[in-house]
């Protein structure tokens, strides 16, 4: 039986500190807890019972996530053309508390995420969904020790210091690294972070051991392999690369025709950039993220090969798996996760790609 949200944490994490120093200036968790509850009973469905339009409306303007102009650059280089609508604001936000936060004050109307930060907007009182679905077959995070660590598995976690944030991808790829080496919460010391964090945890000695993606590791090991810190790679996989938007956008019939205008282009410029390594390595990781021409091709070297589904299944399963390992170490209540899937927009992403992008 899953433990209840209001048992005593495992150690090194009270959950609803968790939540309330992830949500900044938000409400309370009681009352978010109880927001969504009262949207679940109503299904949260307003968004999704209007059919979306042909075209995009002249004066639609939508704010969209691109961290560190990723996603302006692969337009430019892919050549993708303009969009059918404007972008008012392209939003410097990647970590899901950022993202949540920023949907909540309306400062933002479409992100690209991982799974995880969807779960726990539901969870707070956030009525979003999912619109955009990527998949990712190949691991994106490595598990990095402090300086000077002797850690060299996962199973050697047990007992130690582990940087943990729950409403991110870094979270569940740890939780489900975790459970994989047969590891109970209770084993180990979950110190609450956001990933913006876990650098600075490492670099101090605050934590063991913090997630961090394929992209931070080779600066990372480049600055303190030579002091003893190592990574460990796992086969845990982070499924998911999606958009969502707030239920609120999508419930604009034109702003959702702009999100359904704007999925295709976030799929082909994901395929280009995975085609032409050497000049996304050359024009994002060298020249705008100051990495060498080798770190740069040790990042391309594992990336992912994108994956637009025609159908949403395997997401979903993977979405409630995820819920489920949350509500089973109490970070979460359990629900049904198909309330998080707008499909209305199903199979778009798919249709702008070649249908050796598709399965």
């Amino acid at each position: 039986m899953p433990r209840p949200v209001s048992d005593p944490p495992v150690r090194g994490v009270d959950r609803r500190l968790f939540l309330t120093s992830l949500l900044g200036a938000a409400a309370g968790v009681a009352g978010l807890t109880g927001c969504a509850e009262s949207r679940a009973a109503t299904g949260g469905t307003a968004a999704s019972s209007a059919p979306l339009a042909d075209k995009v409306p002249p004066g639609t303007g939508l704010k969209i996530t691109s961290y560190q102009g990723t996603q302006q650059l692969q337009f430019k280089l892919a050549e993708l053309g303009k969009l059918p609508f404007t972008v008012s604001s392209w939003v410097n936000l990647a970590a899901g508390p950022d993202v949540i936060n920023a949907f909540r004050s309306r400062s933002l109307d479409l992100a690209n995420n991982a799974g995880i930060p969807p779960i726990q907007a539901h969870y707070q009182g956030l009525d979003a969904k999912i619109v955009a679905i990527n998949i990712t077959r190949k691991p994106n995070y490595v598990f990095a020790t402090k300086p000077g660590s002797d850690i060299t598995s996962v199973g050697d976690f047990k007992g130690r210091k582990l940087a943990f944030s729950q409403g991110q991808a870094q979270g569940v790829v740890l939780l489900r690294a975790l459970k994989q080496a047969g590891l109970a919460y209770d084993d180990v010391d979950l110190v609450p972070l956001t990933s913006n964090q876990f650098l600075t945890a490492l670099q101090s000695g605050q934590v063991d051991i913090a997630p961090l993606g394929n992209t931070q590791s080779p600066a990372y090991l480049a600055q303190y392999e030579a002091k003893g810190a190592r990574v460990i790679a796992t086969d845990v996989v982070d499924l998911l690369n999606l958009l969502w938007a707030p239920a609120s956008v999508l419930g604009d019939e034109a702003k959702a025709a702009a999100v359904a205008a704007y999925i295709p282009y976030w799929a082909k410029g994901a395929v280009w950039a995975y085609e032409n390594p050497d000049v996304w390595n050359r024009e994002f990781y060298v020249r705008t993220q100051n990495l060498t021409a080798a770190q740069a091709k040790s990042i391309s070297d594992l990336a992912n090969k994108p994956l637009f589904p025609p159908s949403w299944d395997e997401a979903i399963r993977w979405e409630q798996e995820t819920a489920d390992l949350l509500a089973e170490g109490g970070f979460v209540k359990e629900f049904d996760v198909g309330s998080l899937f707008d499909h209305r927009f199903e199979g778009i992403a798919a249709r702008s790609v070649t249908e050796e992008y598709r399965r």
